[in-house]
């Protein structure tokens, strides 16, 4: 294992500490054990307040998208692990401005039971909140089980949507009324090329042989829908856009934004290379690109392979996606 890690057990809090030292005008700790991350001025009076949870070994997704026009504030567990119940809770209390707060996060069991059983605790303190859950991987459910799908890199289009939303001053019941639209106007499938490292495991999570890869799997690792020998960018792009447009179609006059995501160690030029097969299919098909996003969004450690999302667009989901956004990994201006 070739990391840049001291005690692998400090490997979550050492990365908090340094994130937060790095942009303290972004990023603050608080909370059980020093896990949740707050914006600096949160809560905001007269605003709804907008909070994530997952696990560490994805930045910037999470914790990352704390910020103006974003999250108030994120709770963050260990590597690949939920985060606790009072982190959560406390997560909430920091974001509550007096107007209720939106729980949005990825559908994965700890992370739903957690937040759950924190949603109910907080109703005895007079806490409002919602739930949205991000379900845009389309490889782990068919169209008939959209509530079994992973929430992977397209949940930061719910983020963008809510987070402008509640910045406008929309209520609570709007809030999330229209990032379960970001949600439901999503999709995402990934590839991978090679396995990531846990720090405190020190293997690889799975294995692939040199000339493999697998499409669909998760950015924990969960079973894609394919492994087979690998193809040119082109051909692992094609198939992979094929499937995000038979699970949601386009037609011409049709508005996206794409997602471009590096899993973590596929550089930002082969990303390109993707990019550029995208546009021109969608060119052919007369569906416009709007605000593309190529770059790392969501990770999983260094997994080398990539994601591609498609947000379909209306009206309000274009605004809401070109209003103004602060943090260190989107800013909108």
């Amino acid at each position: 294992m070739k990391k840049l890690v001291n005690e692998p057990l400090a490997y979550v809090d050492e990365m908090l500490e340094g994130m937060c030292a790095a942009h303290p005008e972004y990023y603050q700790r608080c909370g059980p054990e020093n896990r949740v991350i707050v914006r600096p001025k949160a809560p905001v009076t007269g605003k709804v307040g907008l909070v994530a949870g997952g696990g560490s070994g994805h930045l910037p997704i999470f914790t990352g998208y704390v910020g103006d026009g974003l999250l108030d504030a994120c709770a963050i567990g260990d590597v690949f692990s939920s985060p606790n119940l009072e982190q959560m809770m406390e997560a909430t209390r920091r974001a509550n401005g007096g107007e209720g707060v939106l729980l949005l996060y990825g559908n994965y069991s700890g992370d739903r039971m957690n937040f759950d059983m924190a949603a109910e605790m907080l109703e005895m303190e007079e806490i409002r909140t919602r739930s949205v859950l991000g379900t845009d991987d389309v490889a782990s459910g068919g169209p008939d089980e959209k509530d079994k799908r992973r929430g992977i890199a397209g949940l930061i289009y719910a983020y963008k949507a809510a987070g402008a939303k509640a910045q406008a001053g929309g209520s609570l019941d709007e809030v999330a009324e229209v990032a379960q639209k970001a949600v439901n106007q999503t999709r995402t499938v990934g590839v991978a090329l090679a396995p990531c490292i846990l720090p405190a495991a020190g293997k690889p999570t799975f294995e692939l042989g040199d000339d493999e890869m697998e499409i669909g799997m998760g950015i924990h690792g969960e079973p894609g829908v394919r492994r087979g020998p690998l193809r040119s960018a082109d051909e692992i792009s094609e198939e992979m856009l094929d499937m995000l447009l038979a699970d949601m179609p386009l037609s011409s006059g049709d508005r996206v934004s794409v997602l471009v995501n590096s899993l973590g160690a596929t550089p930002l030029e082969e990303l390109y290379i993707v990019y550029r097969y995208l546009a021109a299919r969608l060119q052919e098909l007369g569906v416009k690109i709007v605000e593309p996003l190529v770059g790392r969004y969501c990770t999983s450690m260094e997994m080398m392979g990539h994601s591609i999302s498609i947000h379909h667009l209306d009206g309000e989901l274009e605004a809401l996606l070109k209003a103004p956004c602060d943090c260190p990994h989107w800013r909108n201006v």
